[in-house]
């Protein structure tokens, strides 16, 4: 599996966490955290869509397909389960390491 792939899973996922948690129980209890979560996941969403064209552009289709796919399914899941109390820090945890992921394919090539 290539760093592209994961990276793209990951920050799909961390995204959609914050779309689906508009209930005030379910976002942190600080303002700067939440914040901070708000940030994370915006950029997890653009970095999301840089990664899924990468991989459409940089190499075959099907990896970008897969991409693209792989975060409907990882999306559907975490969806489908219902919010938990855990889904911030689960969200902050994934788009870090998303990021962090991505900028190393990024920079990698």
């Amino acid at each position: 599996m290539h760093a592209s792939l994961i990276a793209a899973l990951l920050l799909s996922v961390a995204a959609y966490i914050h779309t689906r948690s508009a209930d005030p129980a379910m976002r942190p209890a600080s303002p700067a955290a939440d914040l901070a979560w708000r940030g994370l996941s915006f950029a997890a969403l653009v970095v999301w869509g840089a990664l899924v064209v990468k991989l459409f552009y940089e190499r075959d289709w099907a990896d970008g397909l897969a991409a693209l796919l792989g975060s409907f399914a990882l999306n559907w899941y975490f969806g489908h389960r219902g919010p938990k109390p855990t889904w911030p820090g689960l969200s902050m945890l994934f788009a870090v390491v998303g990021l962090g992921l991505a900028g190393y394919a990024f920079t990698r090539g």
